[in-house]
């Protein structure tokens, strides 16, 4: 094989490859010798099919797929050889092609640009620790106590009152007829939420244990049997007990109820959780802060495909006068997302951070955790979109870059108090509505920085040019 690297015009250049008929004539004859042993055709025994029968029959195919293979092999050995990367994917122009001739082809790339690390331990960047007093403990354990139903059963002869919750059984007639779902069993609604249909519990307000009470309601709209929607149905509740709310006892048995040893140790797991729930939106304040400082990273030149491909998805969606009227805006936020992928993608490389199979299903794992009841969907979503789990393997990808850089860089430490998070974070929430309100339509169109790596696959179609892939680093 035969290398060549001409017409160098900043990042565009070509590659002249070469490959004898010698090589290609060898291809061909390790592809015949290995079909020849699965070939079954009459009249010969198997692994006997003569080479020239096999090449009248299928010739066409099998240098078809050998030429795939060779240019996919040799592409890539001449981009690695000659320390190429290329910015999307390559266009091939196959000059000399075909059954016992050279091969001769040219790759036409833009090369990513050479990306010079600054110091990464001169990024600074703010790390808060969250204290949590021990009145914002014992104020989160007094919530999660009040949301539990704690209901104990009343004297036969008290009435149900608002906020009583009322067990009963029913049975529910159409006009005097029975219809489907019309019956129930230890039914429970909390009098006052009007949560089963609408005016249904407050006709049971004065009720007693043991009373049969006749309730009047209107079916809802969604009613699973449409044919009975938004019909007035009538109920014959017979009232089976009546039961009162009562303050939950903070002590050591609650806290065993809720997973803790004890109440001491529910108080130090409260008191981690309130801390995370702020660390984990200050930790995001501290990527956007690196994120910034990458910017002021020096980059000579940017791949104007790529810069045309961020824009073409910035303007997903838009009129073309829209489009236009906002290129120029979308060519800086392109170009400032670019950067900062190739800067954080160098810096991976650089530093070989990889990304496990095991990551990405922890990472689909917490995906699914965050939408409880709808984890067969998004798993099947993840499974059908490989784009998706490609999406989701970048974000993996980035946030162990950041985590590198926050070890390698100058964090300000500083310890705040709740108040002063919760200070810092609606600041920050402000800054963010601002700029939504300043640039409201271009700021909508804009996207996680996801940091990508471009692969090359040719194709083996004359002069066929595909667009630049980027794909999420591997």
């Amino acid at each position: 094989m035969k290398v060549t690297v001409e017409n160098i015009k900043g990042l565009n250049k070509d590659i002249k490859v070469f490959i004898d008929k010698e090589t290609m004539n060898a291809h061909m004859n390790e592809k015949y010798e290995e079909i020849k042993k699965t070939v079954n055709l009459k009249g010969f025994r198997p692994g006997k099919v003569p080479k020239e029968i096999l090449k009248r029959q299928f010739g066409k195919a099998i240098f078809s797929e050998v030429l795939d293979k060779v240019l996919k092999d040799t592409s890539v050995k001449a981009l690695e050889d000659n320390k190429i990367k290329p910015a999307g994917q390559p266009k091939l122009d196959l000059k000399i092609y075909g059954e016992d001739k050279d091969l001769e082809y040219v790759m036409s790339i833009t090369e990513l640009p050479k990306v010079e690390l600054k110091s990464v331990e001169n990024i600074k960047y703010d790390e808060y620790s969250v204290k949590i007093q021990a009145n914002e403990t014992d104020k989160r354990i007094n919530e999660i106590a009040k949301s539990q139903n704690n209901f104990i059963d009343v004297a036969d002869e008290i009435k149900a009152v608002d906020g009583n919750s009322v067990v009963f059984d029913y049975k529910a007639t159409i006009d005097g007829k029975i219809f489907t779902g019309g019956e129930g069993k230890n039914t429970q609604l909390i009098l006052g939420k009007d949560l089963f249909i609408k005016g249904f519990d407050k006709q049971l307000v004065g009720v007693k244990k043991n009373d049969e009470k006749s309730v009047e309601a209107v079916l809802p709209e969604n009613y699973p049997q449409k044919e009975f929607a938004k019909k007035k149905a009538n109920f014959v509740c017979k009232i089976i007990a009546i039961k009162k709310s009562e303050d939950v006892k903070i002590d050591d048995n609650f806290a065993k109820n809720l997973g803790a040893k004890d109440l001491t140790d529910l108080k130090l797991l409260v008191s981690k959780q309130i801390n995370e729930e702020y660390k984990n939106s200050l930790d995001k304040l501290a990527k956007k802060q690196i994120l910034k400082e990458i910017e002021n990273f020096k980059v000579d030149e940017i791949p104007g495909n790529l810069i045309e491909e961020e824009i073409k998805i910035l303007a997903q969606g838009m009129s073309e006068d829209d489009a236009k009227k906002s290129r120029k805006n979308f060519e800086n936020i392109a170009k400032k997302r670019i950067k900062v992928g190739l800067i954080l993608n160098e810096f991976g490389e650089q530093n070989k951070i990889k990304v496990t199979e095991q990551e990405v299903q922890a990472e689909v794992q917490k995906q699914l955790s965050m939408m409880p009841g709808q984890e067969k969907m998004v798993m099947e979503f993840y499974q059908k979109n490989p784009s998706a789990l490609a999406s989701l393997r970048g974000t993996v990808y980035e946030e162990k870059i950041i985590d590198l850089i926050k070890i390698k860089a100058k964090p300000n430490k500083k310890e705040i108090t709740k108040e002063e998070a919760e200070k810092i974070l609606k600041e920050h929430q402000k800054q963010d509505h601002d700029h939504n309100h300043n640039h409201d339509h271009d700021h909508s169109k804009e996207k996680k920085i996801e940091t990508k790596k471009t692969t090359t696959k040719p194709k083996s179609s004359k002069a066929k040019e595909t667009k630049p892939k980027k794909v999420s680093k591997k």
